[in-house]
């Protein structure tokens, strides 16, 4: 009520608003002088935590995944709860996919490529199986096109490219077409998914777009930063490159324990 106060009172003054409101005065004033709660001023510090988070992470996270990272790489404790009514004093929320829109038509009839990987998306190790996938961005001078190659194991992208051009460039790259459908990449679920996040948190986010240049430039800031540092729920929430890494550090660990125990033999 204070803050309300505060507020307004140049405006319309402290007593008018009072006589509004079920408090007197000298409660005001008296509110004034105390000095902040202990809860007060760590709501302050988390404020800044909270905006710092939020803006280096492409303005996309919502409260679970600022209290995720608050937690896990900031080493501040805080309960998600009161991140949730922090953000919401801030006026801060996370990004939102929204209604999916269906931009292909299937053929039925056409020639279709086989479905290499039978809809498993499911790899036990970093490089086993890679999906590949590619979506259009309008620009205002014409549509740009961006494929990625995804490793299934981490969802690391391993390659991306973007251009004017369309089936080409992932020919020229080596992927292998594997849908379950010509014109119909729904079969592609794991890429698709991936693809998702890139329209919703970067191209729809920050748009509009100029040119190929500018695509190009967003698109290499956002695989950086979901490579190293964007925490995926289906992973554990933490970013791919850790996920790799956890993995290799596992298999190393195991390799030299099974040369010691052959060592002692």
């Amino acid at each position: 009520m204070t803050a309300y106060i505060d507020e307004y009172k140049n405006r319309f003054g402290v007593e008018p608003i009072c006589r509004q409101l079920p408090i007197a005065p000298s409660t005001y004033y008296d509110a004034r002088k105390r000095s902040p709660s202990a809860r007060s001023l760590r709501d302050e510090k988390l404020k800044e935590e909270i905006r710092r988070v939020h803006v280096s992470n492409f303005d996309v996270y919502g409260a679970r995944k600022v209290w995720r990272q608050l937690n896990r790489d900031e080493k501040i404790p805080v309960a998600r709860c009161t991140i949730e009514r922090l953000m919401r004093e801030l006026d801060l929320v996370g990004i939102s996919r929204g209604k999916r829109r269906r931009t292909t038509i299937s053929d039925e009839l056409a020639p279709r490529p086989a479905d290499l990987v039978e809809r498993n998306f499911a790899a036990e190790r970093p490089g086993q199986l890679r999906v590949a996938d590619l979506t259009y961005i309008s620009t205002w001078s014409g549509f740009v096109y961006a494929a990625f190659v995804i490793n299934v194991y981490s969802r690391f992208i391993v390659g991306w490219r973007a251009s004017i051009r369309y089936t080409e460039r992932l020919a020229e790259a080596g992927a292998v077409c594997s849908v379950g459908s010509r014109g119909d990449s729904y079969d592609n679920a794991l890429a698709e998914t991936v693809i998702g996040l890139y329209k919703t948190e970067l191209i729809r986010n920050r748009g509009p777009w100029k040119n190929l240049d500018e695509v190009e430039y967003a698109t290499l800031e956002w695989v950086d930063w979901f490579n190293h540092r964007r925490l995926l729920e289906p992973i554990g929430d933490i970013p791919p490159a850790e996920f790799e890494a956890n993995y290799w550090r596992k298999e190393s660990e195991e390799n030299t324990d099974g040369l010691k125990q052959l060592s002692l033999r």
